[in-house]
């Protein structure tokens, strides 16, 4: 799944491969709101779960959790 979000994320940012790990936030990936929106539907997109942009999600390992939680729903 690690992989699937660093590919999708490196739509808006330049990531290096292997780079992510779930405490990687993503105020240090410079995402902004909108990002992170933008971030969000493509997740919902190539998961097909739901995924709430609040303050909760900080991390890489927050988004893996909403993921995990939405596919067992």
């Amino acid at each position: 799944m690690l992989e699937k979000i660093e590919k999708l994320l490196g739509e808006y940012k330049d990531v290096e491969p292997g780079s992510l790990t779930a405490e990687t936030t993503f105020e240090e990936l410079e995402l902004d709101s909108l990002d992170l929106v933008d971030m969000a539907m493509a997740c919902e997109d190539e998961f097909g779960v739901t995924v709430e942009v609040n303050e909760n999600l900080k991390t890489i390992g927050d988004l893996m959790k909403v993921i995990e939680e939405g596919k067992k729903a």
